[in-house]
């Protein structure tokens, strides 16, 4: 029941439009094993357990910005490591500023780390990092204004809670 609904009128009205349109929803795993039948006994105990799923849905829903933010203050941030290290970022720069194209450069560079250890980043990894790279060193301030404006709009949330 976590899945189909985003709250628990919804999953409701989800499970009685289904069944007004000759569907049967049958439960597969879980507390409510087997058909569902809206008139029958079971829709006060899919009322409660569809409740429950909610209320799941929101703890998570809440916990995960704290998790986010206290990983960011022990310096770990979520999503894949970049694979152009900084040695990697320095050699296109310097071969770009010597004329050179990033297709030539790509087959140079070697991933030195990782699942893709061994291998060459791809090209719209390469062009995805010198646009990063561009935008901070032509708006550092910028990038230092809106991390600091990120942090205080988390803040904020979190005290509203």
């Amino acid at each position: 029941m976590k899945r189909p609904g985003r709250d628990a009128a919804e999953l409701t009205a989800l499970a009685d439009h289904l069944t007004e349109h000759g569907l049967v929803l049958e439960m597969l795993a879980g507390p409510l094993l087997g058909i569902y039948d809206p008139a029958g006994p079971g829709k006060l105990l899919f009322g409660f357990f569809a409740a429950m799923a909610e209320t799941e849905r929101e703890t998570i829903r809440e916990s995960t910005p704290e998790g986010l933010d206290t990983a960011a203050r022990k310096g770990k941030y979520g999503g894949r490591p970049s694979v152009i290290t900084d040695g990697m970022l320095h050699t296109v720069l310097r071969r770009k500023t010597l004329g050179e194209s990033v297709e030539p450069i790509q087959p140079d560079l070697i991933i030195p780390t990782g699942k893709r250890k061994g291998n060459g980043p791809s090209v719209a990894s390469i062009y995805r990092t010198l646009a990063e790279h561009e935008k901070a060193q032509t708006y550092p301030e910028a990038v230092e204004t809106a991390h600091d404006d990120f942090a205080a709009l988390q803040q904020r949330d979190r005290s509203h809670v």
